[in-house]
């Protein structure tokens, strides 16, 4: 469950931040003693305004390392999926596919982020990323220009997925499946992707139960 990014960080994870506010407290407690001894009662009452400001720090600091933990094991919010650009996006599908069991190198094409994984039975992904800036164009030599990639060719089982943040058009599925089956993600399924739901579930025709053996 944990792989699949449905728990939140492990003990070790969060360790070093709780061991830290701990220590933190024990030498504020020890403070107060000794501002109570030099002080008076005025001098607890200091620490007590200080410990309001330790706690006010400390909780987002956690929450902030919460968040990023969570990030670097592959699992994302819509809303931080919808803020990232290409590169973001590039970046966190590789921190995704590595959460569910994929070995992910990124191979930048013509200046356009691209990944390329392999999980462990085998099976190749080659991960492009939907530039919807781009206007489409049917004469191009490879499909239209939002989806323009110059594919890998002569790799057996290669499968070929184009991840896009919103919606594609007809135009573009119908390329998607001239181009000999390309899986796209769009975005509802990205953002079931991010929040944790493995690839091989999404119903990606070739993906889908594709863990009991390959396509």
């Amino acid at each position: 469950m944990r792989e699949q990014g449905r728990y939140g960080p492990g003990l070790a994870e969060v360790l070093p931040a709780i061991a830290g506010f701990a220590v933190g407290a024990a030498v504020l407690v020890l403070l107060l003693v000794q501002s109570y001894r030099v002080f008076g009662a005025g001098g607890p009452a200091l620490g007590l305004v200080l410990l309001a400001l330790l706690v006010a720090v400390a909780v987002p600091g956690l929450r902030w390392r919460r968040v990023a933990v969570r990030r670097r094991g592959g699992v994302y919010t819509p809303a931080e999926i919808e803020v990232l650009d290409d590169d973001g996006l590039a970046a966190a599908a590789e921190r995704i596919l590595r959460r569910d069991g994929w070995r992910v190198i990124a191979m930048p094409s013509r200046g356009r982020p691209r990944l390329f994984a392999r999980d462990r039975g085998g099976r190749l992904l080659d991960v492009g990323f939907h530039a919807g800036d781009e206007p489409a164009d049917e004469d191009t030599r490879t499909g239209p220009a939002t989806l323009r990639m110059e594919w890998r060719t002569g790799v057996d089982d290669l499968v070929r997925v184009v991840i896009n943040k919103g919606a594609y058009s007809a135009e573009d599925v119908r390329w998607a499946a001239r181009r000999g089956g390309v899986r796209l993600i769009d975005g509802p399924r990205l953002r079931r992707w991010a929040a944790g739901t493995p690839l091989d579930d999404l119903g990606l025709p070739g993906l889908d139960g594709a863990r009991h053996g390959r396509p």
